[in-house]
């Protein structure tokens, strides 16, 4: 047991760490980040029991879940997965039959992240009504079962932060209030100069910001976070807006274990909320696991 200057010194040290945990963000703890990227892109080739025992020990306990076709007789035990070792399944990847079908049978409301239709018109205003109507039926089925609906940006026409917001104005004038977007930053490389001004146009819309180590020029386009040029001050934009929505962290490197690109992800994001928030008492930046992670 404690006592004396010991106690002094222990409860001190307590205080520090109490008080640093306090004035990070809700949505940079670990526990709420979203784990993305993680299924098809692991080179250790988890299934979905040695997943969530993965995202388990790394202490994340929520996941948005992309999938390729091999992944669709895993539907199920994913979810079951997920529940037994305290996962939120956070999110779902594009459209399928058999999976809206297992999200009703389990009770779960994922958001679906959908990317947004380049439609190729001759003026903005044919551009966002040919978008949105494409995106009516599944606004309608995600609604009816409870799930929000997210335009992924992913390059393009349909990767314009500006286009995003004007297709969620206009479905949200349609009723479809529960669509939003989810914003990559490693699909955003040509935007970074523009990052505070996308950002205060998209925050309302917001459902979910993805992380990601950004270098001018894509160079290389998926960089473990703190270790990009422009990504501190990103993200110091990001906490000063005050948005409180959710913040993902990805794999997205098929040649890399899932866990070592996750866990040094985890190591930025923690140095860079520490540079914001204590610049006075950080340490130094961390060195990836990986060589492929911090050229």
């Amino acid at each position: 047991m404690f006592q004396g200057p010991a106690l002094g010194s222990f409860l001190g040290i307590l205080l520090v760490v109490s008080t640093f945990a306090a004035e990070v963000p809700a949505n940079l703890r670990r526990e709420n980040l979203v784990a993305w990227c993680i299924v098809p892109f692991d080179a250790a080739e988890r299934g979905p029991s040695e997943r969530s025992i993965m995202l388990s020990e790394l202490g994340l306990r929520r996941c948005a879940y992309d999938w390729r076709i091999r992944h669709v007789t895993e539907f199920e035990e994913e979810i079951l997965q997920y529940r037994k070792h305290g996962i939120h399944y956070f999110a779902f990847w594009g459209q399928h039959e058999r999976a809206f079908s297992l999200f009703r049978e389990h009770s779960i409301q994922p958001q679906i992240w959908k990317t947004l239709l380049n439609p190729g018109r001759e003026t903005q205003e044919a551009n966002v009504s040919e978008a949105a109507g494409a995106l009516v039926p599944l606004a309608r089925r995600t609604s009816e079962m409870g799930c929000k609906l997210g335009l992924y940006n992913h390059g393009g026409w349909g990767g314009d932060p500006a286009n995003l917001v004007a297709v969620c104005r206009t479905l949200h004038r349609g009723g479809h209030r529960h669509v939003g977007i989810v914003y990559n930053w490693h699909h955003g490389h040509d935007r970074i100069g523009n990052w505070a001004a996308d950002l205060k146009n998209m925050l309302t819309f917001l459902h979910c910001v993805n992380l990601n180590g950004m270098n001018t020029g894509a160079k290389p386009k998926i960089l473990t976070i703190g270790q990009g040029e422009h990504e501190l001050s990103m993200l110091r934009t990001l906490i000063e807006s005050g948005y409180t929505g959710a913040v993902g962290i990805l794999d997205h490197q098929a040649h890399l274990d899932s866990k070592e690109v996750l866990s040094d992800n985890l190591d930025g994001l923690a140095w860079l909320t520490g540079v914001i928030m204590h610049p006075e008492s950080v340490g130094p930046k961390p060195t990836p696991r990986t060589r492929s992670q911090r050229e």
